[in-house]
């Protein structure tokens, strides 16, 4: 039996539970305190109106009036659970719940006092003293609260000093996370922020010590080695221009993410983080209509191709969170289904029918899967994406991009909403990729006018983190010793991190309108060579950036918008509406994805202009008026 014991950790609620007079303390404790602030409330009432003289003092009456207060107070406050532990001590909840008990227990007596033939103490008395007492009830929690705040501070001997640039929301959230772990790395001593209405604010005791003009003085005065940026969505400048400060001042520099990386959450001291070249490059504000977009995604089965990849990936994580009666994950890659899966859930069986593994090439299996499952929102993420193994195998771009998005839209006549998720390379294309791209805005333009659902497509730039993306590209080359290569140094893209793409495309599928492609403001384009030089600054030791020329099919400078488009954002301020003219699937179903490459190319750029591409439908009526 001996041998079988096996050492515990203490357990604080077991040996509670095992001194019962402890545990009773506990749980009597603040009745007696509040029966002993009523005693002294009401006697320092009635001491005050028969002036301190001794000798006068009702005394009995005092005793019956203070006993009945205790007994009316112990009452009242068990029926709202002030002693039934609902309230966090301290709390403002429990503030209101002990100010409500005073003032009906105040009420109370002064009605007895009244119908009682004979007072036994002054009428003003139960209200006096009431006051008081409820001085002393709120003085002994505020000091309790105060003391056990004081107790979760960080130990000043291990955690680091530090001042936080930002005084809002999310430095408030920040403090407040911070001040109550006692295993935080981090002492908050001083905010920084620019506003100079705030120079005198304290938030949780620690004070607004100046601006960005004042980070060097500050650090020197108050000992801080390390500035955490605490404005969650605060513009790419900004976070640039008080980074700078900081490393010049020979400090560390920290944030926390962008609203759109938190989801909305908290923002706790678990989320500070070094910075990123996402955060260098580009944070945008986001504003969405969350009642529009629970509109068409709440208890709706939603439908997500390409779910393994980045976009796909944050598209089922963000959509998750508004309630579909069912989301279905659908990919042929099953290492990146796990992915998402472990993601979401915090487990990866693989064992639901929320993960289905299947190609889009094959149209009968993609055709059964819409029969059986149903989606009515099919978000179309899946498609091959890069650019230069797309020149290379330009089949490959028909067989995966084009094809396969047809057979989703073959098989999606039903469904109320169709997202096809296009690129910004499909404005004037110059590449198997922009072309093939283009052909699918084309093709779900024409199911818009062919099925009674809304069909539309949505186009942004590049994704910074994504899988296979430049900053991954150039983070491994940083990683290996270098040197980071690029193609032009004159070159220039548009990003957006995925949170904050995603975040538009689902806004985007709420207002777009049948056969449009909605075009997302992506900011001002960033310089490929700016990027590069980013990381090379973070690297552990110098590495050198090659320039080996733009590839074919690349473009110096990207565009959002085609020649023929127009910026016009009726409905949301970062998002455009652009016509789509459609494209009958008749003129790609039969193309030959084993021609020579330049033919195939060729067919494929010219079904992107819409003046050579007559519907065949439409031929077809106008040979018939004419014959």
């Amino acid at each position: 039996m001996a041998s079988a014991r096996r050492h515990r950790l203490p357990d604080p609620d077991a040996q509670a539970r095992g001194r019962p007079s402890v545990r009773a303390w506990r749980a009597t404790a603040p009745l007696v305190v509040d029966a002993g602030s009523w005693c002294v409330g009401l006697a320092t009432a009635v001491a005050a109106r028969f002036e301190f003289d001794t000798l006068t003092l009702p005394y009995r009456g005092l005793a019956v009036v203070a006993l009945f207060a205790v007994l009316l107070h112990g009452v009242i406050g068990h029926a709202q659970f002030l002693y039934r532990g609902r309230y966090t001590f301290g709390s403002f909840h429990e503030v209101r719940a002990v100010s409500a008990t005073v003032a009906l227990t105040v009420g109370t007596l002064v009605l007895i006092d009244l119908v009682l033939p004979h007072q036994p103490v002054p009428v003003s008395a139960p209200v006096v003293g009431g006051a008081f007492a409820l001085v002393l009830l709120l003085g002994v929690r505020y000091l309790r609260r105060l003391h056990r705040e004081r107790t979760l501070r960080p130990d000043v001997s291990t955690a680091a000093p530090v001042l936080l640039f930002g005084a809002g929301a999310a430095a408030e959230q920040l403090l407040a996370s911070m001040l109550r772990d006692p295993q935080s790395h981090y002492l908050p001593v001083g905010l920084l922020d620019d506003d100079p209405e705030l120079s005198h604010l304290r938030i949780n005791g620690v004070s607004v010590l100046g601006g960005r003009d004042d980070i060097a003085a500050t650090l020197e005065r108050t000992g801080a080695r390390t500035v955490i940026f605490a404005v969650a969505n605060a513009d790419v400048e900004t976070v640039r221009e008080i980074r700078r400060i900081t490393l010049a001042a020979g400090a560390a520099f920290k944030l926390v993410p962008s609203v759109g990386e938190l989801l909305d959450g908290p923002v706790s001291v678990r989320d500070v983080r070094d910075v990123r070249v996402t955060d260098l490059l580009g944070r945008h504000q986001i504003e969405t209509d969350l009642d529009a977009i629970a509109g068409y995604l709440k208890g709706k089965r939603v439908l997500v191709t390409g779910a393994g990849g980045s976009i796909g990936s944050e598209l089922c994580r963000q959509i998750d969170r508004f309630e579909p009666e069912e989301l279905m994950m659908l990919d042929r890659d099953e290492s990146a289904l796990h992915a998402v899966q472990l993601s979401l859930r915090g487990r990866a069986l693989l064992d639901h029918d929320e993960i289905i593994l299947a190609d889009l090439r094959d149209t009968e299996t993609i055709r059964g899967i819409f029969v059986a499952r149903r989606p009515q929102v099919v978000f179309h993420a899946a498609a091959l994406k890069h650019l230069p193994l797309l020149e290379r195998f330009p089949g490959e771009a028909l067989r995966g991009n084009v094809w396969g998005t047809l057979a989703v839209l073959d098989a999606a006549q039903s469904v109320e909403r169709f997202v096809n998720i296009s690129t910004d390379k499909a404005a004037n294309p110059t590449s198997v990729l922009g072309y093939s791209k283009r052909i699918t805005e084309r093709l779900t333009s024409h199911a818009a006018g062919q099925y009674p659902g809304t069909f539309l497509n949505v186009r942004f730039g590049n994704v910074l983190g994504s899988r296979g993306s430049v900053l991954t590209a150039f983070a491994a080359q940083v990683a290996a010793g270098g040197p980071i290569t690029v193609t032009d140094p004159s070159v220039t893209r548009y990003f957006m991190t995925v949170q904050e793409a995603v975040q538009l495309v689902i806004q985007a599928a709420a207002i777009g309108r049948d056969g449009e492609a909605l075009v997302l403001e992506m900011g001002d384009p960033v310089r490929i060579d700016e990027v590069a030089r980013q990381l090379a600054e973070q690297a552990d030791k110098p590495v050198d950036i090659v320039y080996t020329g733009l590839r074919p099919g690349e473009k110096l400078h990207e565009e959002l918008f085609g020649d023929d488009e127009c910026d016009v954002r009726p409905l949301h301020p970062l998002i455009s509406h652009v016509a789509v003219p459609p494209l009958d699937p008749a003129y790609v179903r039969f193309l030959d994805a084993r021609l020579e490459h330049e033919k195939l190319i060729g067919q494929l750029a010219r079904l992107c202009d819409h003046h050579g591409t007559v519907p065949i439908a439409k031929r077809r009526r106008a040979s018939l008026v004419s014959g």
